[in-house]
């Protein structure tokens, strides 16, 4: 039996795994972000210990015998956010967020002091990634960036607290600007031009090698396993998904319709496009890398929609959207997804949200369909951004995330990427699931015997008759950002 905790930014989660794929058990606990001033968005990591807490005495109580059983723990989460230790290893401030975007400033000074980042890191500098954050803190809480000593990605410090080692792996070490992608090694350039040293670092670990162990403390408190847990290296969540659905070898992807929008595509080799704010990062396992456009409003921007316009809650909204017949959507009006600003394609922190068109004639289920249809087009930008060579064509693309529960949204992706997709079972517990393979794979296991495809739940084929008509719709989408970017300086609308 295997554990996968996946620390996600609106909750945690915990999934057991047999060895014969079945998945036994599944607990969650919501998180929320805080957001003290604009362009921020912070967590304190004690959230994410209760939140822990909370499934483990869940899965107790539902599952306890599983829990027993229990082996090894993978771990999965939310990449890109710096936690802050000091040399007692007690956290000094609420953890930066990956979808923080104050750090622009930090941003250009990075890409001045080091015009090789994107060759080395494989990314042009956003305000998501950690080190832009960790020059933040040293300009304007220099107390904090004194006393720091370890910094230490989300899912790392649970690790930290799960078992007393400080430890990365290459797929969220890859997110922080910081590791030399190719290489799969910290850069001491990268790390010196933010004024830290490889001793801020994490020991590096592969996604599927053993990390640490569980404390024998918590074990008996939570009743897991008898005898020695292993901890493993786990991944960043986009890797971890991939692991989940077997999307490891070349040319297979998936699109994530999670709190941000995700289109990722296993490969072989590094292969950086960071001139389209394009993400090349490891993979989860030895010797594979991927290539990712993330856009940081997908899931999200419908969760505010339904809030803003008094939905009864996301699923009432999709349904809203679904009504609207096919004639009536080229009326409708337009909506750019940019509530956090944007990294793929425009690597813009500044961009906003807008809802463009609006007439007497549209009511809530037009704006619903154009909020749906808005972070739809902004994913197929970021697909636009993706760049494989020659003989590694996509060969499978799955549907990832919690929006991929509305079977409709996924067939509108499909139509306005005019791409198949497919949905797999159990694909919303992609992340936690691939965290308990990973486990899974530091016991023993072969990624022929781990990472196989889940069954086809549903298969979602491109429509060729509405292709024309999303392409103009999507035309016009963009057609807005570039107008509103030419009018507007940086410092306002884009």
């Amino acid at each position: 039996m295997y554990l996968g905790l996946d620390l996600g930014t609106s909750e945690l989660k915990a999934l057991l795994l047999a060895g014969d794929h079945r998945i036994v058990g599944v607990a969650r606990a919501p998180l929320t972000v805080d957001r003290p001033q604009p362009l921020w968005s912070e967590q304190s990591p004690s959230q994410w210990w209760q939140a822990l807490e909370q499934v483990m005495a869940e899965l107790r109580q539902a599952h306890a015998g599983a829990l027993a059983a229990v082996r090894a723990i993978g771990l999965s989460g939310q990449m890109h956010g710096a936690t802050l230790l000091d040399a007692a290893g007690a956290v000094l401030r609420p953890a930066i967020l990956w979808n923080d975007g104050r750090s622009g400033a930090q941003c250009e000074a990075i890409t001045r002091a080091v015009p090789r980042l994107g060759e080395i890191a494989g990314n042009l500098a956003m305000p998501g990634f950690t080190a832009p954050k960790l020059l933040w803190v040293r300009e304007h809480e220099p107390d904090i960036f004194k006393r720091t000593a370890r910094v230490l990605l989300p899912k790392d410090w649970l690790r930290f607290m799960l078992s007393g080692e400080a430890v990365s792996e290459m797929s969220d070490a890859a997110g922080t600007l910081w590791l030399d992608v190719g290489a799969r090694d910290w850069s001491d350039e990268l790390l010196a031009a933010t004024g830290l040293t490889r001793d801020h670092m994490p020991r590096l670990v592969e996604g599927s090698e053993v990390s640490a162990q569980l404390k024998p403390e918590l074990a008996a408190r939570w009743g897991v396993g008898n005898g020695t847990v292993l901890i493993a290296g786990g991944a960043g969540d986009n890797a971890a998904s991939a692991v989940g659905m077997g999307l490891v070898e070349p040319g297979q992807g998936f699109v994530s319709l999670g709190t941000s929008g995700v289109v990722f595509v296993s490969t072989d080799r590094f292969l950086p496009n960071p001139a389209q704010a394009m993400h090349a990062f490891c993979h989860a396992l030895p010797k594979r890398w991927h290539q990712m456009s993330v856009m940081l409003s997908a899931a999200s921007a419908v969760s505010w929609a339904a809030k803003a316009f008094r939905f009864a809650d996301e699923a009432a909204l999709l349904e809203a959207a679904a009504s609207v017949e096919t004639a009536q959507r080229e009326r409708c009006p337009l909506f750019l997804p940019y509530l956090s600003g944007e990294r793929s394609p425009h690597n813009n922190p500044h961009a906003q949200g807008v809802l463009f068109g609006l007439t007497h004639a549209h009511g809530p289920a037009e704006i619903a369909y154009a909020v749906v249809e808005g972070v739809s087009c902004g994913l197929r930008d970021g697909f636009d951004t993706l760049r494989l060579p020659a003989g590694m064509p996509l060969r499978e693309v799955a549907l990832v995330g919690g929006g991929a529960r509305s079977a409709w949204w996924g067939q509108l992706l499909a139509d306005i990427f005019q791409l198949p997709l497919t949905l797999y079972a159990g694909s919303e517990t992609g992340g936690a699931l691939g965290a308990a393979r990973l486990a899974w794979l530091a016991d023993g296991g072969t990624v022929a015997e781990v990472c196989t495809l889940p069954p086809v739940k549903q298969q979602l084929t491109p429509s060729a008759e509405q292709a024309g008509a999303h392409k103009i719709r999507h035309a016009r989408f963009q057609g807005l950002y570039a107008a509103l970017q030419r009018q507007f300086s940086n410092s306002d609308v884009q």
